[in-house]
């Protein structure tokens, strides 16, 4: 375990029971959503691939706009 990580698990300790599960919850859902991640990116590379380079091939050719946060 890294140091980081104990230290975070130290604090969650002195944490009332109820935001101690909140806190578990929230880490336990994030690992199972990177693995589904990992799992649908590693079937799929071939599809990300040309993703990628149709991304690419509009942003050369000038179709792309920058993004702008604040019109999100």
């Amino acid at each position: 375990m890294t140091e980081l990580l104990e230290r975070a698990i130290a604090r969650l300790q002195a944490l009332p029971e109820s935001e101690q599960n909140a806190i578990a919850s929230i880490i336990l859902e994030e690992i199972e959503d990177e693995r589904r991640w990992d799992d649908a990116f590693s079937r799929s590379p071939d599809i990300l691939a040309q993703l990628a380079a149709s991304a690419m091939a509009e942003y050369h050719a000038g179709e792309t706009q920058e993004l702008n946060p604040e019109t999100l």
